[in-house]
């Protein structure tokens, strides 16, 4: 039996300048916006803990 990856894909939005981008749900760097540079989501060793509007997870 294969296991099921236990993380997905997050499409979130900078609540600044509103950019869109998608990022890990278990990132072990933290995760800044690619327009403004605004800190986004920071690890915490497992899941991110994310500062931003969430979207929607990808499959």
């Amino acid at each position: 039996m294969i296991k099921e990856p236990t993380s997905k894909f997050i499409k979130i939005r900078c609540p600044k300048c509103k950019n869109e981008q998608i990022t890990f749900g278990k990132s072990a760097s933290s995760v800044k916006c690619l327009v403004c540079e605004r800190p986004l989501a920071d690890p915490t060793g497992g899941k991110l803990k994310i500062k931003a509007r969430i979207l929607g997870v990808l499959d």
